[in-house]
């Protein structure tokens, strides 16, 4: 299947920089030195923000410099970043019920894993500010969902019943693992709580060994997070599964009619076929 927006090296090379500063900013805490400021992300937040902002950016101005992304494609990436602003309100966030993932997965799967990217990071940007969630869990946040819709992009080609399954599938896992991600935004920062027969053995432990930590990390998601994980999964997979279809028809009705391809060059024919054609 071939894609509607296509990525070349230099977008490849800025969404592989862009997961790298994601993996640092969410996974470095397992690193760090007892008692070092680093276990808490309320301080580094903005510094990440500052660094997630160009990390997008360059995606998307790489493609725009590859030929995959032009202003009809820009257009399409601000009407769905707009759809999903004004979804998010709707569920703010009430038992995990978040409606906006749907439209991340298809539209990273309809429009390519570059225009997956820029859409989940843009769009939790746009909604934030709508919304009035700005904080240091956003460049968290954009790192995540842009994750999401690029990973959707990067599927194994598909049609009819059995892609809608495998988006529903996935929808499903993957707003899960948003959960399970963004957890690590804060629960390093928990690690000063009181040692009580609740928090023994969930609570972040600077000087534990990162197995040990990974295991407190899971069963601190299991205990605090999955009752709203596992609804804002099955929310995703029922929405995909109601309006996967149409939606999907849809933007790939938008992406022909916006002829994403390379365009056409006219180039002047060889001296001899130009001698031979008088």
């Amino acid at each position: 299947m071939n894609r509607a927006l296509p990525m070349g090296p230099w977008s490849w090379a800025a969404v592989a920089l862009a997961t790298v500063v994601g993996l640092l900013a969410f996974g470095w805490p397992f690193l760090a030195e007892p008692g070092s400021a680093a276990v808490a992300h309320a301080s580094d937040a903005p510094w990440i923000f500052a660094a997630v902002i160009p990390l997008v950016l360059l995606v998307v101005l790489a493609q725009i410099a590859e030929g995959g992304m032009d202003a009809k494609s820009i257009a399409i990436l601000g009407v769905l970043a707009a759809v999903v602003t004004a979804l998010r309100p709707l569920g703010a966030g009430t038992a995990g019920l978040e409606p906006i993932w749907f439209v991340i997965v298809l539209g990273g799967r309809a429009l390519g894993p570059g225009f997956g990217f820029a859409l989940g990071s843009l769009s939790l940007a746009s909604s934030a500010l709508i919304t009035g969630g700005v904080g240091p869990w956003l460049p968290f946040q954009m790192i995540a969902a842009a994750w999401v819709g690029c990973v959707a992009g990067l599927l194994p080609p598909m049609r009819g019943k059995a892609e809608i399954a495998m988006l529903a599938a996935y929808g499903m896992v993957a707003s899960m693992a948003y959960g399970l991600v963004m957890n690590l935004w804060f629960w390093p920062f928990l690690s000063g709580m009181e040692a009580t027969a609740y928090a023994d053995g969930i609570m972040f432990d600077p000087g534990a060994p990162v197995s040990d930590n990974l295991a407190r990390w899971l069963a601190f998601t299991l205990v605090t997070s999955l009752g709203w994980d596992i609804p804002r999964g099955i929310l995703t997979a029922v929405l995909i599964v109601l309006v996967g279809r149409p939606v999907l028809n849809a933007l790939r009705r938008t992406a022909r009619r916006a002829n994403f391809a390379p365009a056409v060059e006219f180039v002047s024919p060889p001296p001899a076929l130009a001698e031979s054609r008088r």
